[in-house]
This record gives C-alpha cells, sequence and structure tokens, in this order.
C-alpha cells in the first residue's frame, strides 16, 4: 500500500467489500467511513478499525456535513434495487453523480460498478467494450450501467480522475457468493447453476481487493479508467465448491437452471495492465474463507 497521510472516504463502509478497504488504510491515512450506521454495533466496528463513523444515507440529495476535501474516494454504498426501481436508479446513478460533484478536488475515484452489467457471450471471457445486456437482477445492473455514464460525463466536465471498477466475485472472511455457496454446502442445499457449464468465474479473495481497490484509486484518470476487477485466474463453481466440499466432508449438490444467473467470467487482461495480478490462489484462499468463518470445522 502506497496511500499515506491522505484524507479517504469509503462509502458503503460496513460492507463486505469497502470495510477491509478502510480498515487497511486507517493505518497510515485518516478515512472516513459512510454508511446508514443504523446498527451502533457498525459504527463501534468502524471506530475499533481506526475509522471515522460517518451516518449519511446516499438515496438522499442533500450531504449535510460531509467534507468535502476528500484526497481519495471508494464509493461502494448501493442500492440494491430489490423493490422500488426508481430509488434504485436515483441512488445508484444521480446520487453516485451527486457525490462524485462534491468531491471533485480528489485526486482519484472510484466508482465501484459490476460485472453482471454484461450481456452473456457465451465461452468466451467478458472484456470491458462488451455490451450491457439483461441480467436477472435487472433493476441493480441497470442502476449501474447509469451511474457508469452519470460518473463519467460528470468526470469529463470537471476533470475529475475516475476509476470505474466492475466487480466480478469476491470472497473472503467478510462473505461474498462463494460464502453463500459454502453455506448451502453445510446445509446439503442445491447450489443453482446456469447450464451453460462450467460456470467459470475469477474469484477474488480479500487481500488481493483490498490491494487492487487501493490501486484503483491510485490509478484514476480523465477520462476514466475502466476495468474489471476480479482475481487472476479461472476457476468454476463447480470446481471450487467441490473443494469446499472436500474441506468440509460434504459433497455439494448441482442444480442446471435456465433461470441462474449466467457465468460470471471476466476477462482480466486490463486488470493486469493497470492493477496488477492477485497473489492468493484460489485454493489457499478458499481454505481461509472456511478457515475464518467455521473455526469449529477441522477441514481435511
Amino acid at each position: 500500500m502506497t496511500l499515506r497521510g491522505e484524507k479517504i472516504l469509503i462509502t458503503g463502509a460496513t460492507g463486505k467489500i469497502a470495510f477491509p478497504i478502510a480498515r487497511a488504510l486507517a493505518a497510515d491515512n485518516e478515512v472516513w467511513g459512510a454508511a446508514r450506521l443504523r446498527d451502533p454495533v457498525d459504527r463501534d466496528r468502524l471506530a475499533a478499525a481506526g475509522v471515522t463513523p460517518l451516518a449519511l444515507d446516499l438515496s438522499g440529495r442533500d450531504f449535510g456535513t460531509l467534507p468535502s476535501d476528500f484526497t481519495y474516494v471508494f464509493h461502494a454504498a448501493v442500492d440494491p434495487g430489490t423493490d422500488d426501481w426508481a430509488r434504485c436508479v436515483e441512488t445508484n446513478a444521480q446520487r453516485s453523480g451527486d457525490l462524485l460533484h462534491h468531491c471533485r478536488t480528489a485526486k482519484g475515484f472510484v466508482l465501484c460498478s459490476t460485472g453482471s452489467i454484461y450481456e452473456y457471450q457465451g465461452r468466451r471471457p467478458l472484456t470491458e467494450d462488451d455490451p450491457p445486456g439483461v441480467p436477472l437482477r435487472a433493476n441493480y445492473s441497470f442502476s449501474k450501467v447509469a451511474a457508469e455514464q452519470v460518473c463519467t460525463w460528470i468526470a469529463g466536465r470537471f476533470d475529475i480522475p475516475l476509476t470505474i471498477i466492475r466487480i466480478c466475485s469476491t470472497y473472503g472472511p467478510e462473505g461474498g457468493s462463494a460464502a453463500d455457496r459454502l453455506e448451502a454446502i453445510l446445509a446439503g442445499e442445491p447450489i443453482r447453476l446456469h447450464p451453460d457449464a462450467p460456470n467459470n468465474y475469477h474469484p477474488i479473495y480479500e487481500d488481493d481487493y483490498v490491494e487492487l481497490g487501493i490501486r484503483a484509486m491510485e490509478v484514476a484518470d480523465v477520462p476514466p479508467v475502466v476495468v474489471n476487477w476480479a482475481g487472476s485466474e479461472t476457476v468454476s463453481v463447480e470446481d471450487y465448491c467441490r473443494y469446499l466440499g472436500d474441506l468440509v466432508g460434504i459433497e455439494p449438490i448441482f442444480e442446471y437452471s435456465e433461470d441462474a444467473h449466467t457465468p460470471l467470467w471476466p476477462d482480466v487482461t486490463r486488470m493486469h495492465d493497470v492493477l496488477g495480478r492477485t497473489k492468493v490462489p484460489w485454493r489457499e484462499g478458499f481454505r481461509r474463507m472456511v478457515a475464518a468463518r467455521h473455526p469449529e470445522l477441522e477441514l481435511s
């Protein structure tokens, strides 16, 4: 990590991606962690990590007493779009633009987007130049397409260095899709997958996504840097679930359905060029995840 002595804003700071990044940066920087903070436990957890807690609901236009002099911003707060489509787009797109403009003196701003915006391309990795499609979580994904466009325009209009990371598959002690599948294995529940098998992914472990998240702030530029954000290794969900099953002594059950999300298999060529490669091999990362989330289990 090279950022030191900076004033950094992390939104969605209690989330599985943003919290480890905020915690890592707090050792050498003034880090503010913005989230709704409705649970006092969340506020205490941020403070214990050396992060200044800030109650902030990004669904509103008024940022109140939020300072504007942050030197870097990692914007991970989202509306998941599970109910109100209009509010989801307003929060994820318009309010992200408002925040970018509010913090327009920053040396680097990261907008967290998603790899689920892509139209499925079949048996090849998805590149940053591939078009958007109609995913299962349409509200959320389309709001991120809108957010990318709003922030790209504002960054160009006001000359704000911006990086857009399209998050593909994170995992670790804080959770993630692989952790959810681990819980399904332990409960004897089927894991739903798309029939276009194998379901290839590039899962990225916490240590690596912290490093590449910080790097994404450093490389921000005008026009924006747009990059897939994932692990360096290709591994199918089928293979990593079998490995998880071997660790805990339970054979996973797979259920294939057209209603399952299509494989999210990103091309990481550009990521390697601008952010670097990940360092934690997927088997090591999965073993660490299981040990951290289920210390009571004796792993094989």
